[in-house]
């Protein structure tokens, strides 16, 4: 007699997109792969806690969620276990980003599906300064971009703002550095920036529909990219804001890149803003980013 395969469902009620009725439906959809526990966060970090009790019993972890909550549970992985990512975020990267639909039942079809044909992708992760991170971390500009939209708060549904509220916060912080957005660090055996993105993959965000691209060679099967901007200026921004928007490389004048990159080290004039996949990690003077090669197996 075939064990039906145990499939552990971590859900945080709190995402944007995520409803009683939609847990229903996913919970409906993955119930063809085998049985489902669901177990809810309610607190910060409470993911990492969730998906380690997850890998002692469990043989699949799947998790609705905004991209913070994918980040936790990727933080809390003790041991190789399949993973599926449904979106319930406002902007949900990383399911994205991997090709799964938007619409949360029909991404938890798809991982089902994945589940009963053994069908994995194996991709990296990057780490820095020891906590992992699945698409994108940065120092400096877009990391204050970050806290600045923390700072706004959550609905009374406990909701993050949209992609809007970021757009204007970064308006916001380019308006206020603008005297400042010279080089503030180092990047070592690359040179000195005025902040750095570094990708595990691409693209590295959406504004809406639209993918953005600050690393657009990078891949989830490959080594770390980074882009990390020389200093910004009026011209230098425009060049920068249409590569991002059309996928094209930055102008090496403009930028520092790197490309399949296993460490990279940073060391800051002054405390620089860190991020991981968008969850605010504090202050830094230095950092090292590394990759860990095939790290995890996911379900597309």
């Amino acid at each position: 007699m075939l064990v039906p395969m145990r499939i552990a469902l971590i859900v945080n009620s709190k995402a944007t997109r995520v409803t009683e009725a939609r847990v229903a439906g996913v919970e409906e959809a993955l119930r063809r792969a085998g049985t489902v526990e669901t177990v809810q966060t309610n607190a910060p970090r409470h993911a990492i806690t969730l998906a380690r009790e997850a890998c002692e019993k469990a043989d699949a972890i799947v998790v609705f969620s905004g991209d913070g909550g994918y980040n936790e549970v990727l933080n809390g992985l003790e041991h190789d276990i399949p993973i599926g990512f449904v979106p319930g975020g406002g902007t949900s990267v990383l399911p994205r980003a991997l090709g799964l639909p938007r619409e949360p039942v029909a991404a938890a079809t798809q991982i089902a599906q994945a589940l009963e044909e053994n069908r994995q992708r194996r991709i990296s992760l990057g780490s820095v300064n020891g906590y992992r991170f699945a698409f994108e971390a940065g120092i400096g500009l877009d990391a204050e971009v970050v806290r600045r939209v923390d700072r706004l708060g959550r609905d009374d549904k406990g909701r993050r703002p949209g992609d809007y509220a970021f757009v204007r916060s970064l308006v916001a912080v380019i308006r206020e550095r603008r005297r400042n957005l010279d080089q503030v660090l180092e990047i070592r055996d690359l040179g000195r920036a005025a902040f750095v993105v570094v990708c595990n993959g691409a693209p590295s965000t959406f504004a809406g529909p639209v993918p953005l691209h600050f690393a657009p060679a990078a891949r989830f099967e490959l080594g770390l990219d980074l882009t990390a901007p020389v200093r910004l200026h009026r011209r230098s921004i425009i060049r920068l804001a249409m590569t991002i928007l059309t996928g094209h490389a930055p102008r090496s004048t403009d930028a520092l890149i790197g490309h399949n990159l296993d460490r990279i080290e940073v060391v800051c004039d002054e405390p620089e803003p860190l991020h991981a996949d968008g969850e605010d990690l504090g202050d830094v003077t230095s950092a090292v980013f590394e990759c860990q090669r095939s790290a995890v197996s996911v379900l597309v």
